[in-house]
C-alpha cells in the first residue's frame, strides 16, 4: 500500500471509529462518514504524489533503460576509437543522449517530439560505431577502407549535429514561454516606471 493511502486509511478509520464509538452513532453512517474521509484524504494526499516512471508508463520505462544500455555503450567504446574527430563527436553525442534520456525521465510527454530517436538514430549509431571499430581494428589501409573511415566520420558528425537537435526541440516550447514572461515582465516594468531607462530619466529631473 501506497504511503497516500495509508495516510487516507488512517483518516478514515478515525472519522468512523470517532462517530461510532465515541459520539454512539449509528452504523452505516459512520461507516459512510468514514468513507467520505477516506476519499478526502486520497483527494489530498494523492494529488502530489510522484508516480514512477516505471508504474506510470512501463513502456517508456523499458525504451530508457535501452537507451542507457546503447549510450553506455557508446561511451564505453570512445576510448578503443583512435580517429580524434570521430572521438570528440562521440563524446558529444553520449552527452546529448543522456540530456535527453533524463529529460524524458522527468517530462515524459516530451518524448512526442522525438519520433524515431530511440527506435532508429540512437540503434544505428551503436551499430556504426562497433562496425568502425572493427574494420579500424583491421588496420587495412586501402581506398574502401580510407573511403569508409571518410564517410564515417561524415556521417557521425552529422549524427552529432541531429542528436543536438533532438536535444534543443525538447526545449522550445520552455523557451517560447520563458520569452513570453520576460516580455510580460519588462512591459510590467515599463509602466510602472521601473525600467532602467526611466530610473535614468527620473535621476536626471534631479541632477
Amino acid at each position: 500500500m501506497k504511503h497516500s493511502e495509508v495516510v487516507s486509511a488512517v483518516v478514515g478509520g478515525t472519522f468512523f471509529a470517532v462517530p461510532y464509538l465515541a459520539l454512539t452513532v449509528p452504523l452505516l453512517p459512520s461507516l459512510a462518514i468514514g468513507a467520505a474521509a477516506f476519499a478526502a484524504g486520497e483527494l489530498v494526499f494523492h494529488k502530489d504524489e510522484i508516480i514512477p516512471l516505471k508504474e506510470a508508463d512501463f513502456d517508456l520505462y523499458q525504451t530508457l533503460e535501452k537507451a542507457k544500455k546503447q549510450n553506455k555503450h557508446i561511451q564505453d567504446m570512445i576510448p578503443n576509437i583512435d580517429d580524434a574527430d570521430i572521438k570528440a563527436n562521440l563524446k558529444e553525442i553520449h552527452e546529448s543522449v543522456n540530456k535527453i534520456i533524463k529529460t524524458i525521465e522527468k517530462k515524459p510527454e516530451k518524448v512526442k517530439k522525438l519520433k524515431n530517436f530511440f527506435d532508429y538514430y540512437l540503434p544505428v549509431t551503436v551499430k556504426l560505431v562497433d562496425r568502425f571499430d572493427e574494420i579500424e581494428n583491421t588496420q587495412i589501409s586501402s581506398k574502401d577502407t580510407k573511403k569508409f573511415y571518410e564517410n564515417s566520420s561524415r556521417t557521425i558528425e552529422e549524427i552529432n549535429g541531429v542528436f543536438k537537435q533532438f536535444l534543443d526541440s525538447l526545449y522550445e516550447s520552455d523557451l517560447m514561454d520563458a520569452n513570453v514572461e520576460m516580455k510580460v515582465l519588462n512591459s510590467m516594468l515599463k509602466s510602472d516606471g521601473l525600467d532602467k531607462d526611466s530610473i535614468k530619466v527620473e535621476e536626471d529631473k534631479y541632477e
